[in-house]
């Protein structure tokens, strides 16, 4: 049985070579602290938040996320799809997440919001209802993707092909529109 942390908060802590104690953190903040290429695995993290973080390449295998946000966070390489998915929620703000693979999760409702996803890989997910806010999503992968009522409407340089993707209500802004038609090689002129 995991050890229970509630209510701590961990400042400036550098984790990259000593990894965090595994335990279960309940409440806890995590402010300015590296977990870069360390050892997150087998963690569970229960309404936690990690703010001004650097959590890239670190290893969260079996790691529980649950409630948990992730404000101004490094996040670049991270196997999401590696973690438990058992009640898995989290929100993003101004994080980069570039290179994470989300594959085959259910996200349904997700929330990224002012995030760089570049080349991030979405594949066989269920994003239905998910938000990409003002977020960067450069060589992002989305196939066979559920994007249904998912809100594009402000996200920036995606390219989702339509036939390989179930997009029913999903919203874009027209301005955007030619990120559904890239694959068919157009000349779109103002």
């Amino acid at each position: 049985m995991n050890k229970l942390i509630l209510d701590k908060t961990f400042k400036g802590e550098n984790y990259t070579s000593q990894g965090l104690p595994k335990a279960e953190y309940e409440n806890c903040i995590f402010k300015g602290c590296n977990f870069s290429k360390g050892y997150l695995d087998n963690q569970i993290f229960l309404e936690c938040e990690f703010i001004d973080c650097n959590l890239s390449n670190a290893n969260i295998v079996n790691t529980t996320f649950n409630e948990v946000k992730f404000s101004h966070c490094k996040l670049m390489g991270l196997a999401f799809h590696t973690c438990n998915s058992f009640l898995m929620s989290f929100a993003f703000f101004d994080c980069n997440l570039s290179f994470s693979i989300f594959t085959d999760l259910k996200l349904v409702g997700q929330l990224f919001n002012s995030c760089k996803l570049e080349e991030a890989d979405f594949s066989d997910c269920d994003l239905s209802s998910a938000k990409f806010m003002d977020c960067n999503l450069k060589r992002t992968v989305f196939s066979r993707t559920n994007l249904q009522k998912a809100d594009f409407s402000t996200a920036t340089d995606f390219s989702i092909d339509p036939e390989n993707n179930t997009i029913k209500g999903a919203i874009f802004s027209k301005d955007m529109l030619e990120g559904l038609l890239h694959k068919y090689q157009l000349k779109i002129l103002e």
